[in-house]
């Protein structure tokens, strides 16, 4: 991109609440059920039927609210927002419009010189999830299905305060992990728990005045909006520096060509029609509530990730991927209680060895089949050098597979670690007796050659030597 260009971008968070049952409705949230079972006549929008507001989303939203350092709106008021979709049967959505129950908050992002950077939060509302409209295994038609219909969301509009996609993506996350902490939603992407619409515009550096804004709807993935924001900045210069006006739309992300598509004309406001819902009453909540709440906050992740680096000693990067997941925090915090080990080597072994099987077999910590008090154990064993570190990694993969605990899998192994000197001399005198030539390089002042040795002993011993012991002696014997 051209540094003559500024990008200016805002994001639009949707995180379905972790309620079971809807916003103004007792229909099931639950995920996966068959089409248009989990839809009541209130969800449908049948008359004579009234909505009731679900409290819990209330509180919910609430505690977000607290967690942002936001105003809590003593009175907040739901709104019917007029526009016509197929997967929209009532005509009209419920959301928040004029007064949302969460104004002016703020979350901070590492930026790309690596300061904090505030990223001011305009609003949180609460409204009602639309349904869905299916086109797959469909020939010439579309199916809707209205599960989803009522289903409680919390719309976390930020300001235009995001200057990148990595900054976009950088703000998404954190937002992501702090519904998770807060326990008011489940973050799953894949079944659209958790969703943004990115808000892109471009203007001269130095300019003042907003560019027109492209909005890029229903993203689902951090990948994806990342790809398309990238996208959506290029084609806006491109179309600028070729002698074109970007317009005012809604644009839909094609993951299979990378490139964004006009969907429709962007509405304004006054094109919804907004007014009060007549069904149901202003929110009030008062100062107790809102205490009560607070009460039940848990340790939020930047507080969390400065403990760990002061507590723990850990590095930067480390506390940062270890407190992105709460449940990913807990099991660290479990194993450093339960071991004797540094907790730096902790760290080292949960995000490398632990992180690394998580991801390949497409688990969460909370599937782990290895828990936190079995690599304590296996930590342990490391300790006391019965294993070497490169051994851990053998038999981590055999406790991963549900042999057994580590002593169990040492002991029916027999990987205990060689640490009798006599024996490891033994076996160093054979290699430097096998390997003249590289002795003689090594005398002549060529140091490296020390890891050659050392890679025959541990394949002689079956890596089963004390790393410690065999370098020492080696180092005597060489020299």
């Amino acid at each position: 991109m051209s540094s003559s260009w500024e990008v200016v971008i805002g994001l639009e968070v949707h995180a379905q609440l972790a309620t079971r049952s809807k916003i103004f409705s007792g229909a099931s949230t639950a995920y996966g059920a068959e089409p248009n079972t989990q839809a009541c006549l209130v969800d449908l929008g049948y008359p004579g039927v009234l909505p009731v507001l679900n409290e819990e989303v209330v509180r919910m939203a609430t505690k977000f609210g607290l967690a942002v350092n936001a105003t809590i709106a003593r009175r907040s008021v739901f709104a019917r927002k007029n526009y016509f979709y197929p997967d929209l049967p009532k005509g009209y959505q419920i959301s928040q419009y004029e007064l949302p129950i969460v104004e002016h908050g703020e979350l901070f992002i590492i930026d790309a010189d690596g300061n904090d950077k505030r990223i001011g939060i305009t609003r949180a509302h609460l409204e009602e999830d639309a349904g869905k409209s299916i086109h797959e295994g469909l020939a010439k038609s579309s199916g809707i299905d209205l599960n989803r219909a009522g289903t409680p969301l919390l719309e976390i509009v930020s300001e235009p305060d995001l200057r990148s996609a990595k900054e976009a993506v950088a703000y998404m996350r954190k937002i992501h992990a702090l519904v998770r902490y807060l326990g008011i939603s489940d973050g799953n992407m894949q079944e659209g728990s958790f969703r943004c619409d990115a808000n892109v515009s471009v203007r001269p550096r130095g300019q003042e005045e907003l560019g027109t804004r492209s909005e890029l709807k229903n993203l689902n993935s951090f990948r994806f909006v990342e790809k398309a924001i990238n996208f959506e900045i290029e084609r806006q210069i491109e179309l600028i520096e070729d002698g074109g006006e970007v317009v005012q739309e809604t644009r839909l992300y094609d993951s299979d060509k990378d490139e964004t598509r006009s969907m429709r004309s962007k509405e304004e406001a006054n094109d919804y029609r907004y007014f009060p819902d007549p069904d149901l009453l202003p929110v009030e909540i008062d100062a107790a509530f809102v205490d009560a709440v607070r009460e039940t906050l848990p340790e939020l992740p930047d507080a969390k990730q400065q403990r760990f680096i002061k507590e723990y000693g850990l590095r930067v990067d480390d506390a940062d991927i270890l407190t992105n997941s709460r449940a990913l925090a807990d099991y660290f915090e479990a194993v450093v209680a339960a071991t004797q080990g540094k907790t730096q080597g902790v760290a080292n072994f949960v995000i490398g060895d632990l992180l690394g099987a998580l991801n390949r077999d497409g688990f969460d910590i909370e599937q782990s089949p290895v828990t936190a008090s079995d690599l304590a154990g296996l930590l342990d064993r490391i300790k006391d050098n019965t294993i070497s570190g490169k051994i851990a990694k053998e038999v981590f993969d055999a406790m991963w597979a549900g042999e057994g605990t580590a002593d169990d899998i040492i002991e029916a192994r027999g990987l205990r670690q060689i640490t009798d000197s006599s024996a490891i001399e033994s076996v160093i005198d054979q290699v430097i007796a096998a390997n003249p030539g590289q002795v003689a390089e090594y005398k002549a002042g060529k140091d490296k050659l020390i890891g050659f040795f050392v890679g025959q002993v541990m394949k002689e011993t079956g890596g089963k030597a004390n790393p410690g012991q065999v370098n020492k002696i080696l180092k005597e014997k060489l020299s």
